[in-house]
């Protein structure tokens, strides 16, 4: 069966939310407030170093909140902390979510203030998915985004998930091949991941393997021989050398099968050592042999590399899409935009938000998307748009089509990936992409402020 994505056994404990979600709801519950409301999560701008975020974890979020429930356990430890009243607790030990959710699908490309997911649902479940969602569309759309970058410079050479060491904890490296692979990658060395998501695995060696020999060339010799068509790490001492050591293993090689078919660089002036190992190998005969390299890799640094011509085949990535340094958090928010029936809104400077609950059409120009405009949900669609915005819940039960498998979402995120302004492909900061707000809602969020204005 195709992996979703979604971990075997990862389901959340349900205190996996703040403290103030629970105190608000036992307010609601006491004051019978538990009316439907709207709720949307979007981000409100992007880093300077982003031109897009690729939106990752739905399909986590849907499945979690397809069995949200409450274990007796959690409701006995809520009851000793002797903060809330047991009719709450009751109806918290009973409570299901049975909201209807509308997302754009995992894998989409967006943009600020374009809502991700909307929760419509009894004020009290929607309030008590807020830390769930937060925490899993927010992680993983920020490596999602960076791994795309970092995709996207490389062209069509293969970038391969070197991370899982560096992740911050073993949930967040499976999260990194996910998303990696998602967002286009060949494969991971993390085999926890090949073996619950289905993502290839791949690898090379280290280099305490050819320190426990006492000769290059033997350790070489012996891994080659468990392992051919593997790929050999030539820089643990002298890196020339260790092609050249490479070259002679070939050639003594008995022909029944080939003991290599790559070499990996990890340190050093990569651009001078690959065109170096390049020559070498070439002259002797040996152009099939790729070189990989990693260390410290980037979006920046492979396209420079790739700028000045560095002869490389394929890239490991580790640090850089794991910690995500240039860009680790997205401005995400999960926000109230409709209660009883009414719109809600925002007002605090900076942080205002539209009112209503909303949908989001794409224009597009041939394969290529051309801008966006964000307008209330049952606007009449604009000619020639799409609706990013997709029912994916009703009644607390997950609608055919809703999860899909990582390979579809993978294929997803591809075609979103190419059809962007070739701009925004670019690493480098690129004109914003055009997103309007609809006249309509542009109207409901005037007379909301007139009015707030007129209550000071």
């Amino acid at each position: 069966m195709a992996s979703t994505g979604v971990i075997p056994g990862r389901q959340p404990s349900w205190l996996l939310t703040d403290l103030y979600q629970l105190s608000m709801s036992s307010v609601y519950h006491a004051e019978d407030m538990d009316r439907e409301a709207v709720f949307e999560l979007f981000f409100r701008a992007l880093p300077s170093s982003r031109n897009f975020v690729l939106a990752v974890g739905q399909q986590d979020c849907l499945e979690a909140m397809s069995r949200f429930q409450f274990g007796a356990d959690e409701i006995d430890w809520l009851r000793s902390l002797e903060r809330f009243p047991e009719d709450f607790l009751q109806m918290l030990s009973r409570l299901r979510f049975t909201g209807d959710v509308y997302a754009v699908p995992e894998g989409s490309v967006v943009f600020p203030f374009e809502p991700v997911i909307q929760i419509r649902a009894p004020l009290i479940q929607a309030q008590l998915m807020e830390t769930l969602l937060l925490n899993r569309i927010h992680a993983q759309s920020v490596i999602a985004s960076k791994a795309a970058r970092i995709i996207l410079s490389a062209g069509d050479r293969p970038v391969m998930d070197f991370g899982a060491r560096k992740a911050q904890g073993g949930e967040a490296a499976l999260n990194l091949a996910k998303c990696s692979w998602i967002a286009g990658a060949s494969g991971t060395s993390n085999m926890e991941a090949g073996h619950y998501l289905d993502i290839p695995v791949v690898g090379t060696m280290a280099h305490s393997f050819i320190q426990t020999f006492e000769d290059e060339s033997e350790a070489f010799r012996r891994f080659s021989k468990h392992w051919p068509e593997t790929t050999l790490l030539v820089d643990t001492w002298d890196t020339l050398r260790g092609v050249d050591r490479v070259i002679d293993l070939i050639r003594e090689s008995d022909g029944t099968s080939a003991p290599v078919s790559a070499i990996r660089l990890d340190s050093g002036d990569l651009l001078t050592l690959s065109i170096q190992a390049r020559q070498k190998l070439d002259e002797a005969g040996l152009d099939h042999i790729k070189i990989v390299v990693s260390s410290s890799i980037n979006e920046y640094r492979i396209r420079a590399l790739l700028e000045q011509g560095a002869p490389i085949d394929a890239f490991g990535v580790g640090t850089e899409w794991a910690t995500v340094p240039d860009a680790p958090t997205l401005d995400f928010a999960y926000k109230l935009s409709e209660f009883d029936g009414l719109p809600r809104m925002k007002a605090s400077t900076d942080k205002v938000t539209w009112p209503g609950a909303k949908q989001v059409w794409r224009h597009w120009r041939g394969r290529r998307m051309t801008r966006d405009l964000i307008g209330g949900h049952d606007e009449t669609v604009p000619e020639g748009a799409t609706a990013l915005l997709r029912p994916v819940m009703e009644s607390g039960d997950l609608l055919p089509g809703a999860v899909n498998s990582l390979n579809q979402v993978r294929e997803h995120a591809r075609q979103e990936l190419a059809a962007l302004p070739e701009t925004l492909q670019n690493i480098e900061p690129a004109e914003p992409y055009p997103v309007s707000v609809s006249p309509a809602l542009e109207e409901a969020r005037r007379q909301i402020q007139a009015r707030f204005m007129d209550e000071r």
